[in-house]
């Protein structure tokens, strides 16, 4: 598995805080089966004053974490990467190699908990003309989409891929989240799963649990979200939004998924 989405650095953000924190996370990531972990450092984010988030520091910074697990033993690759919290100027920063993945063509992008800004989806649609695909990270843990899940189908008609959290699924953040998951799961509206993990305590690794969770959901199809999707985004392939199903036509969804399968 690709775990797309974590704060494993340690002492780069608010995620691991020390090497020794790090390694445990990344050992409980390895005893998942997870191979490689996607650290996405937050950016631009008023809880990163005072951080450095130079691209080169960063690097070098992940350089030191990989040779730490490499003499651990714990058989996973560290990728650089950002979590970028949204401003009006996505397509001023993605010159910044922190901030893209896959050669520019995509980027990771996060909003407030509970409000999405004024003209947030027409800045998405000029980075997306820019040639690089926004993706909305855990879109189901904000509330204008939990109280409205027709913003995601928009926003995936437009072009942007959603990545959700494993732990939405495995209700960490609250019954209504969980529901948007759910719902965003069964309605094909999940490109990727990641674990968004922080420490070595509750906010751990969980994509295993999660992904069994999401089996049971929507079957084979958690493989693209957890393992050919992200792969497809570290090498810069394009990955195609899935048809959007409306789950209030069970014949259909369940057709769908059988001829999926098939």
């Amino acid at each position: 598995m690709i775990d797309f989405h974590n704060h494993v650095l340690p002492g780069a953000d608010d995620g691991a805080k020390d090497m020794a924190m790090a390694i445990n996370m990344l050992k409980t990531a390895s005893s998942q089966g997870i191979t490689d972990v996607v650290n996405t450092i937050h950016f631009q984010h008023p809880k990163m004053e005072g951080k450095n988030v130079d691209y080169l520091y960063i690097q070098s910074e992940i350089n030191k974490l990989q040779e730490v697990i490499d003499k651990e033993s714990i058989a996973i690759k560290i990728h650089m990467g950002s979590e970028v919290f949204y401003l009006p100027n996505l397509t001023e920063i993605k010159s910044d190699p922190l901030n893209v993945f896959g050669h520019g063509k995509y980027m990771l992008i996060e909003f407030q908990t509970y409000q999405l800004p004024p003209g947030y989806d027409e800045e998405l649609y000029r980075l997306l003309m820019s040639g690089t695909t926004p993706i909305i990270a855990h879109p189901e843990r904000y509330k204008p989409i939990q109280n409205d899940i027709n913003i995601v189908e928009k926003l995936i008609n437009s072009g942007c891929l959603m990545q959700i959290d494993a732990g939405s699924l495995l209700g960490q953040f609250g019954k209504d989240c969980k529901k948007s998951v759910e719902t965003m799961l069964q309605r094909n509206m999940v490109h990727f799963m990641g674990s968004d993990s922080h420490n070595d305590g509750k906010r751990n690794f969980c994509l295993e649990s999660a992904a069994k969770m999401s089996e049971e959901l929507i079957g084979d199809m958690t493989t693209l979200l957890i393992y050919d999707n992200p792969q497809k985004l570290l090498i810069g392939e394009k990955i195609e939004p899935f048809e959007i199903i409306d789950i209030k036509d069970n014949t259909s969804f369940i057709n769908k998924m059988f001829n999926w399968k098939s």
